[in-house]
């Protein structure tokens, strides 16, 4: 299966496996990346020396590319930046920031960048600013998403229309159909986040992914949008999130309420209750947990069935 994406990344698969704090240490972007996909390390909740033994670990395990997500609202930015260089990382995907930044010294020590944005006018500026590719990335995505509240299959065509380098799409796609369909909207690939949270090699808590694997349809929410608007699952914090709406908060009133490490307490440490649990609105069609290897090779086969299935009609 070659197209665009899978030449850039000299990748099997154009699947790539997003890196989701919390949840994309060593182990779950291995996998991913032995299976024929790209996996990605999640820098944003890794302190920079903790990030480069996560890209050692990854290089012991895996002789494939892989790649490090790195959002740009998390502090010691500069740090990670340098150790990424350091130890030859070739694929970054940036994210939560001005795509200006570093995609010229990153391009200028061989790698290839990715830039993460939600509307046409943020992508063409990513295109604009010199990246390799764009994933586009719609409402029903988990954790921190855009404002404009546009959803996955009205803004891939938008920003097909009028992107020239390689799009990938991202938000509210786990199976082999919903790949098949982004791609017929114009999509290269597909970035996939919340199905790879209910795998065996995620670094998620297991009650964490077990929530997730339990959750409907209705049981996701996108709050806190004064703030950074994230899309989390429905628990005793949410619920004291919407109860704070209703006093008219300032944003300093919700910056002390959401308090520290609370994505940490809730993914990583298992706290169902108090932590903030960041998922996105697929979760209801998520029913097991599984091996990264069988969820790749699950929508492998899929995405090959439905477009034998649509060639019937």
């Amino acid at each position: 299966m070659q197209n665009r994406v899978t030449e850039l990344f000299n990748i099997q698969y154009p699947i790539i496996q997003a890196g989701m704090i919390w949840n994309s240490g060593w182990r779950l972007a291995s996998a991913v990346s032995n299976s024929g996909g790209l996996g990605l390390l999640g820098a944003g909740s890794m302190y920079p020396e903790i990030l480069r033994e996560h890209i050692l670990k990854c290089k012991q395990a895996t002789n494939k590319p892989f790649g490090v997500n790195v959002p740009m609202l998390y502090p010691d930015i500069d740090k990670i930046i340098d150790i990424i260089i350091e130890e030859g990382v070739k694929i970054v995907f940036t994210s939560a920031g001005n795509p200006k930044t570093y995609t010229s010294k990153l391009k200028e020590n061989g790698i290839t960048v990715v830039h993460v944005v939600s509307s046409v006018k943020f992508a063409l500026k990513a295109q604009e600013a010199g990246v390799d590719a764009v994933v586009a990335e719609g409402f029903e995505a988990g954790g921190h998403n855009g404002r404009e509240e546009t959803t996955t299959f009205t803004l891939i065509p938008m920003v097909k229309e009028q992107l020239k380098i390689p799009l990938i799409a991202a938000g509210g796609i786990a199976t082999g159909r919903g790949m098949l369909a982004a791609m017929v909207l114009g999509a290269d690939g597909v970035q996939v986040g919340s199905r790879f949270v209910a795998s065996n090699e995620a670094s998620s808590h297991q009650a964490f992914k077990q929530m997730v694997v339990d959750a409907k349809e209705g049981d996701t929410h996108l709050t806190l949008k004064e703030l950074a608007p994230v899309r989390m699952l429905k628990n005793k914090f949410f619920e004291s999130v919407m109860q704070l709406y209703t006093t008219n908060p300032t944003k300093e009133d919700l910056l002390k309420h959401l308090g520290r490490a609370r994505a940490k307490h809730g993914m990583f440490e298992g706290d169902l209750e108090e932590g903030e649990l960041e998922i996105g609105q697929i979760a209801g069609l998520i029913h097991n947990i599984k091996p990264a290897a069988q969820i790749l090779k699950d929508m492998i086969e899929e995405f090959e069935i439905a477009k034998k299935d649509v060639s019937n009609f």
